[in-house]
């Protein structure tokens, strides 16, 4: 695995290395110890998602103020634009964001530490989104930041408006927004 720090050091862009011919590939896409080799992260993975999108929908900006998740993203089928954004206030990247782009075909994933509100936008017709997190889902920690919010500045690639969730449509600005130390 190739292991590549982004905009913010702390967000990992992870290139596996894949085996393949004309009869198709193989690749580990998650192996303990190649992770904190390549990393430097003793991280746990207690939970696996599994989620699909249609075009143009956006998910997040999401992250919980207690248990936050870490997240080791990727995406199986389709493509779209991931978001980390450092919601930290002790960082120097507070207020930063940093996008990839994750595809099936390009076998990227995304390492989102805790601290992060993370998003992102479908760009394929459909897409199918894998992530493991080192905590719980815990809806009542549960926040949301405003996927436009004219402070962030984020670029998403979009053509027109997003399909938003009704959640996501009622987010809150990254000036108001409870964020972490």
């Amino acid at each position: 695995m190739n292991v590549k720090p982004t905009s913010i050091p702390d967000v990992l862009l992870i290139e596996p290395k894949v085996f393949g011919d004309e009869r198709g590939f193989f690749f580990e896409s998650f192996s303990q110890r190649q992770w904190q080799q390549a990393t430097g992260l003793n991280t746990a993975f207690v939970q696996h998602n599994h989620s699909r999108s249609l075009k143009n929908v956006l998910r997040g900006l999401h992250y919980q103020v207690q248990q936050p998740q870490g997240k080791l993203v990727r995406v199986v089928q389709g493509e779209v634009f991931d978001v980390a954004v450092d919601i930290r206030r002790s960082s120097p990247t507070f207020g930063q964001w940093a996008g990839e782009i994750l595809s099936a075909e390009n076998k990227r994933q995304l390492w989102v530490p805790e601290g992060f509100a993370h998003g992102f936008l479908v760009l394929s017709e459909s897409a199918e989104f894998l992530y493991q997190t080192t905590d719980y889902y815990a809806p009542e920690h549960e926040r949301a930041i405003i996927w436009n919010d004219p402070d962030l500045n984020i670029v998403w690639p979009l053509t027109g408006e997003p399909n938003l969730s009704a959640k996501d449509r009622q987010a809150k600005s990254f000036r108001e927004a409870e964020l972490f130390p």
